[in-house]
């Protein structure tokens, strides 16, 4: 189905997207994934393209572009040629919206131009190894000190953790409190006492750095606190479906990859002399899939109509995010079966998108707390 939400803006900026992709990312994802990191160096070619800061005002090195449209195009960009290790997401989709909303003007000029260009790498910092779908249960605390918070607590699977210059950090700052009592504190690169862990071995999003991150005593001044005290909870909650909506975003495109590469498998792979693709168990396989990721495909892109008039719901991104993901989880399962056993093997991409498609139902909350928050949303 022809999709009909972008006009030629955002036709003119997939063809730039696209080409970056296939110049910058495609040729180098293998040794990346080897390396389990993206070199910092790709950021800063992204930021020259504008690829990073379009959201951001035009004051500090932005495109002053408020429409999510252009981030669904970036992630499927992305996404469509398999580059599952580049975390600009973290940046375009994620922290952006938490900085354009609560950043302070004194934080814009210190921050943004280095967002924009590439020069800054940021990540948002809210899973402890105790904690994750139940973010009251965030133990890292940030303890007034004068004008200063100390932070003390550590941090897992905090995508762009090694990377990372700016960190926004979940913490406690009144346990007393309860889901008031959090904060949204930035911590910058070379702060005393703030240390990265492992580079966690994955068993997909290989180049995709992930880390655990510590705070002992770490001193960051008051003018870090990003918005206001205690407000930290409510800003979350706030963000979560566009976070939830990006998910759907990728998972739209890459159930959308998993079957056509599978259905240009079928059309040359033989068996009992003819392809495999004339057998009716692989025509119909593949006309469910392809329908699925079609209706997919229609919901998302609703959702981000609804996104830029600010009228998705919290169960509306919800229920984007387990349906698609869930989606996007079966559709590899099932276009690996029908590789056979060269599915299996690593060389053929359908082994790779497996494997980085199986943490799409857990980040960004579980299935069954999606499925939680559609129940509530019912009265049930």
């Amino acid at each position: 189905m022809k999709r009909t939400i972008f006009d030629a803006d955002h036709d003119a900026f997939r063809d730039t997207v696209r080409a970056f992709c296939e110049k910058e990312i495609a040729p180098h994802h293998d040794e990346w994934e080897k390396a389990s990191i993206v070199p910092r160096d790709l950021w800063l070619r992204a930021g020259e393209m504008g690829l990073l800061g379009f959201m951001m005002p035009e004051s500090h090195g932005g495109g002053g572009v408020d429409d999510f449209r252009y981030n669904a195009i970036l992630t499927e960009e992305i996404t469509r040629i398999g580059a599952s290790g580049v975390g600009f997401v973290i940046q375009t989709d994620l922290v952006s919206g938490y900085l354009l909303s609560h950043a302070t003007e004194e934080q814009k000029d210190r921050w943004f131009p280095g967002f924009c260009s590439g020069e800054i790498i940021t990540a948002i910092a809210m899973t402890e190894p105790g904690t994750g779908s139940d973010l009251q249960g965030i133990k890292t605390t940030a303890v007034r000190d004068g004008d200063e918070y100390v932070i003390n607590g550590s941090k897992t699977f905090i995508t762009n953790g090694i990377n990372a210059d700016l960190v926004l950090v979940v913490c406690q700052t009144d346990p007393s409190a309860g889901a008031m009592g959090f904060s949204l504190i930035a911590v910058e690169r070379g702060a005393e006492g703030f240390e990265r862990g492992r580079n966690l071995d994955k068993i997909g999003l290989k180049a995709q750095d992930t880390a655990e991150l510590f705070f002992d005593d770490v001193r960051v001044p008051v003018t870090n606190l990003i918005g206001e005290e205690g407000k930290g909870f409510i800003y979350l909650m706030e963000k979560l479906p566009q976070e939830r909506l990006s998910i759907s975003v990728v998972a739209a495109a890459a159930t959308r990859r998993i079957v056509d590469m599978t259905l240009e498998y079928v059309k040359e792979r033989k068996a009992f002399g003819r392809p495999i693709g004339n057998f009716q168990n692989t025509r119909f396989t593949l006309a469910e899939l392809h329908t699925e990721a079609s209706i997919a495909q229609v919901f998302v892109d609703e959702s981000i109509v609804r996104h830029n008039a600010k009228e998705l719901t919290v169960e509306d991104a919800a229920m984007g995010k387990w349906w698609t993901t869930e989606l996007q989880k079966r559709a590899a399962d099932e276009c690996l079966q029908l590789h056979g056993g060269y599915g299996y093997m690593t060389e053929y991409p359908i082994s790779k998108a497996y494997l980085d498609t199986r943490i799409q139902t857990i980040y960004g909350g579980t299935t069954e707390i999606m499925k939680e928050i559609v129940g509530r949303g019912l009265g049930i």
